[in-house]
């Protein structure tokens, strides 16, 4: 199996490699979901070609999605690895309670510490039309639940990594893949493009920073999930060419718990930090984690953290609107401006 990154290789094909990585080292990993089965692959590819290898360990499922991550549970249990499917994140309300009250706490509530191996992959995000029900960003309603932890998609992250990392994480996990990054190209070998290049700032590769050479003070941070880096990109871009505004992003792989510790330095020498993210205002993964900084570093930072959200609205399916909805290169560039220059 070839796992070196291609740097022509778009997101859903480094995905597709990562799956059937993992297939290939360990017997024990399954594939639940709805329509999952070739030819169709899953509603984006992401699964293509499984089932045709392991017809015995993917399972395609009726339309419940509260069973479909109880069986995975059960599976689990029993010493198995299930990546569970929800091929739309929107979805995933529906197998709550199971991930809530069933999943999670199965891994401490028996008397000892079980290992309990599962990851739930579920498609989010919106900027492609398919309306209030299939585009949600709903990553802060699982910020905080004991035993599980959350991971995002980028194009930063190289999925056959990601995948063995969380396959043997030996706690149940959510996948979160923003629809938009499936087309694009991932990077590789510390490259954006001209202006841009990034690194990971510790040994798990879990955090990306993107910067500059050129850049002399770095004096805006931004902290962003996976699926809004072309945004925060795009914003950068237009900050540092139009306004001499030079801003770093911080990318983690990693959203909960999150882990601190490794950008204390650079929230310090930073006079600006944001956090940016597609879900609406109240109860955020953006919260949380400004929270810990102001817990952590509550004296030494030169301006408070600003939270930059979607709209308080539901998702339109036209265009125009949806932009208006949801996070975009201008809000970012506004909140940055704002912050910076009229003060």
């Amino acid at each position: 199996m070839e796992t070196t990154l291609k740097r022509t290789e778009r997101v859903v094909e480094n995905l597709n490699r990562g799956l059937h990585h993992i297939f290939a080292v360990d017997p024990q990993v399954f594939l639940i979901g709805e329509d999952i089965l070739d030819p169709y692959g899953g509603a984006f590819k992401v699964g293509k070609g499984l089932s045709s290898n392991y017809p015995d360990r993917v399972l395609t499922t009726p339309i419940s999605e509260e069973a479909i991550v109880g069986i995975g549970g059960g599976l689990a249990l029993c010493g198995n690895k299930p990546i569970i499917e929800i091929m739309f994140g929107d979805f995933i309300a529906l197998g709550f309670d199971q991930i809530l009250n069933f999943v999670s706490k199965s891994v401490s509530m028996y008397g000892t510490k079980l290992d309990l191996n599962m990851i739930v992959r579920c498609a989010v995000g919106g900027n492609r039309g398919y309306g209030p029900t299939h585009s949600q960003s709903l990553q802060k309603h699982f910020v905080g639940i004991p035993n599980l932890y959350l991971f995002e998609l980028s194009p930063l992250h190289d999925n056959i990594a990601v995948f063995e990392k969380l396959v043997n994480l030996t706690y149940p996990c959510i996948f979160f893949e923003d629809k938009v990054l499936y087309t694009q190209r991932i990077y590789a070998d510390g490259l954006i493009d001209d202006l841009f290049s990034y690194e990971f700032l510790d040994s798990a590769k879990n955090f990306a920073r993107i910067y500059a050479d050129s850049f002399e003070e770095n004096n805006c941070l931004l902290i962003s999930p996976g699926g809004l880096v072309p945004r925060c990109l795009a914003a950068a871009r237009e900050l540092f060419i139009d306004w001499e505004i030079e801003t770093q992003i911080i990318v983690p792989s990693q959203l909960y718990p999150f882990e601190l510790e490794t950008i204390i330095d650079l929230l310090t020498d930073s006079t600006h930090i944001f956090i940016v993210e597609d879900s609406v205002a109240g109860g955020t993964w953006g919260s949380e984690v400004a929270h810990q900084i102001y817990s952590r570093l509550w004296g030494k930072l030169k301006n408070p953290v600003k939270l930059v959200h979607s709209k308080n609205s539901i998702i339109p399916s036209s265009a125009h609107l949806e932009k208006q909805v949801i996070v975009q290169k201008e809000d970012i560039c506004n909140s940055v401006k704002e912050a910076v220059l009229y003060v």
